[in-house]
């Protein structure tokens, strides 16, 4: 969508090639891009996963490249099956409080990830000790939903997105969602955290990265096309009909984003015994 925006909209000069580099949670992705040091023509649209895999010990650092700009941010919901007896979030938490362990969680696609703090943070707001919950991970939401449908697993946290359209199809219920305030249309019934009694807010940001050593001038380019980006008809309705929340920082901000989120992820990824 992006690119069939910044294109067609002309709101670059240079057609737009979308590349695909799939591995280890963005980190090949990463390393192509650090291989064109200062060179504005190749940007990668990143997410929080490149603070918490570096965390872990298994990508580069967000301080090796540029930031450029933050575009949005989307949530993380909660879901089991139609049939649980878990109704809300809350009933989650008060089992849980009982046994750590009485309940498995299908994460994907790594431990740590945004997927597992979407549950794991409102838990240990709880007092829940998250080291000990049971979780089983798994290469896509997909195949976690699928092994949750089956009866192998309790509870899957995905993004809103992929939970609405299992909604819409009756698949699962949906016991807490990890916005600020209640997300709209299919989800608007779903409670957040905050509302069931936990403070724990957990987005997913996607923000546009260069290599390092960028110049001014190039980030500049960039943060006066993708301003226009988000002012188009076609970029709303993708943030409308995705649940995103549109949340545009310049780069200096989202350089300064990265590095408070980078010091509340390491303090999840200690709790979980995945960093130090």
């Amino acid at each position: 969508m992006m690119a069939k925006v910044l294109q067609e909209g002309r709101l670059i000069e240079t057609p737009v090639a979308v590349v695909n580099k799939p591995g280890g949670g963005g980190s090949v992705a990463y390393a192509y891009l650090n291989q064109h040091p200062g060179d504005g023509h190749y940007v990668v649209l990143a997410s929080k996963a490149i603070l918490t895999n570096h965390l872990v010990g298994r990508g580069p650092s967000y301080t090796e490249f540029t930031p450029v700009a933050n575009l949005f941010s989307e949530w993380i919901s909660v879901t089991v099956r139609p049939d649980s007896p878990l109704r809300t979030g809350k009933d989650l938490v008060e089992r849980l409080k009982k046994d750590p362990a009485a309940l498995s969680f299908g994460i994907a696609t790594s431990l740590g990830n945004l997927n597992h703090q979407g549950a794991a943070s409102a838990l240990k707001e709880a007092g829940i000790e998250v080291k000990k919950m049971r979780t089983v991970i798994f290469q896509s939401g997909g195949a976690a939903t699928t092994a949750m449908l089956g009866g192998h697993i309790d509870i899957v946290p995905i993004t809103a997105a992929f939970a609405a359209s299992m909604v819409r199809n009756g698949q699962v219920r949906l016991i807490a969602v990890s916005s600020p305030q209640r997300l709209t249309g299919v989800l608007a019934d779903v409670p957040t955290w905050r509302e069931l009694g936990y403070d724990a807010v957990v987005s997913n940001w996607r923000s546009m990265i260069g290599p390092r050593a960028m110049t001014e001038a190039q980030i500049a380019y960039w943060d006066r096309a993708l301003r226009r980006l988000i002012e188009s008809a076609e970029w709303k309705k993708e943030l409308e009909t995705n649940f995103w929340t549109s949340e545009y920082l310049g780069s200096a901000e989202t350089r300064k984003h990265m590095a408070q989120d980078n010091v509340q992820a390491r303090a999840f990824l200690v709790d979980l015994g995945l960093a130090k």
